[in-house]
């Protein structure tokens, strides 16, 4: 059971290294890139990356992120690695909550209408429509990276509290 902890708690930590990743490259570049560009070529890129975004290779670490920590916890769990366990499924709870649950409660709808949304030739009407969009964007974006980022933190000290004392793991 140690060694089920292990393996899905390090798939766990990679899963969940991976999303915050995403988020975080949203933060520091993406958005960033995006704002300093013509917002009509912005909108555009935006409506095609929410677009492609649903994708065999996004789904693993956004979907599986909570399902694997939980499991890493489940079996941290029943080997006894107590602490462990409450870190992995911390983890997941943290996430679904700030990651999973904000994304489909703000940030999808934020993308639905955008994609709805006529680009405006006008650059005026095209940079209120950008700003009004990116801006609380970012704000809920920047959430879901620091509850990543707890899910990972979290993820990390499970895997630490489960090789404190290896010669449990025989």
């Amino acid at each position: 059971m140690y060694r089920l902890a292990l393996g899905t708690g390090l798939l766990g930590l990679v899963f969940a290294g991976a999303i915050f990743g995403f988020f975080y490259a949203w933060v520091c570049s993406t958005m960033w890139g995006l704002d300093a560009t013509d917002p009509r070529i912005a909108i555009a890129a935006m409506q095609a990356m929410n677009a492609s975004v649903r994708n065999a290779v996004f789904a693993p670490a956004f979907f599986g992120t909570p399902f694997v920590l939980a499991l890493a916890g489940v079996f941290s769990l029943l080997s006894g690695w107590r602490a462990a366990g409450v870190a992995f499924v911390g983890g997941a709870i943290v996430y679904v909550l700030g990651g999973i649950m904000l994304t489909f409660l703000v940030n999808v709808p934020m993308n639905l209408e955008l994609a709805e949304a006529a680009i405006p030739e006008n650059l005026n009407e095209a940079a209120m429509l950008w700003r009004s969009y990116s801006e609380p964007w970012q704000v809920w974006n920047q959430t879901r990276t620091v509850f990543s980022g707890l899910s990972l933190l979290l993820a990390a000290i499970g895997l630490v509290l489960l090789g404190r004392h290896p010669h449990r793991a025989a």
